[in-house]
């Protein structure tokens, strides 16, 4: 399978309306900013959005908030000094907000690209999070039934890739990059360099190609 290299507006041209689309980045650590403003140049709106934090100051994931087209945001850090558009869309009740622990919201990507239907988690018992949810007890502890989460579209970045789309990443900037592309229908990776078949060491490569659909490669 040979990933198909394009440019950005053409790589997201297939998002609709309504679509869940999985953001990669810690803070700013691995976010695919020119994905993002090809996406706000294509004009989906009503999406969900699925990423670590809310955006940060007026670039990438921030500026598509402010553009009006998120409707809701699963995150698990949404306010930090910087995510005044966040903020401000939150106090006008234009955006809604599903709050979920950080270790839950990677292992819940990562049981939609491992087949799982849904598994317990202790993180979040006797909390708000855990209100109206499912618990068990399991050997004398408290759990609460998590569900995968799945994206009609993971937008991440990787550092290099070769051009089946085997996928090598940059220290921090990794975050929840790998298990969003199993987590997706389909997989956009922006990178700062695609090499030839061969030039990647397998034992460096972290997402294989298998899970990747189209890249984008854009200078650093």
């Amino acid at each position: 399978m040979k990933t198909e290299v394009t440019d950005p507006v053409t790589a997201v041209k297939e998002i609709k309306d309504g679509d869940t689309v999985l953001v990669g980045g810690f803070g700013m650590a691995g976010m695919p900013v020119e994905l993002i403003d090809a996406l706000i140049e294509h004009g989906a709106g009503d999406l969900t959005i699925v990423s670590n934090n809310a955006g940060n100051g007026d670039t990438g994931l921030a500026a598509l908030i402010a553009a009006g087209r998120v409707r809701k945001m699963v995150c698990s850090f949404p306010r930090q000094a910087d995510s005044w558009h966040f903020d401000a869309a939150y106090r006008a009740g234009t955006i809604e907000l599903e709050l979920v622990p950080q270790g839950n919201l990677a292992e819940r990507m990562r049981a939609a690209g491992a087949g799982i239907g849904a598994f317990y988690c202790p993180t979040g018992v006797g909390t708000p999070i855990a209100e109206g949810r499912e618990t068990r007890v399991i050997d004398g502890r408290e759990y609460v039934l998590e569900h995968p989460i799945r994206g009609d579209v993971a937008l991440i970045r990787a550092h290099v890739a070769d051009r089946l789309g085997n996928l090598v990443y940059r220290k921090t900037a990794r975050n929840f990059g790998p298990v969003m592309a199993t987590a997706a229908t389909l997989t956009i990776a922006q990178v700062s360099r695609i090499v030839e078949v061969g030039e990647l060491d397998p034992e460096a490569v972290v997402t294989p190609s298998i899970y990747v659909n189209r890249l984008v490669e854009v200078a650093a």
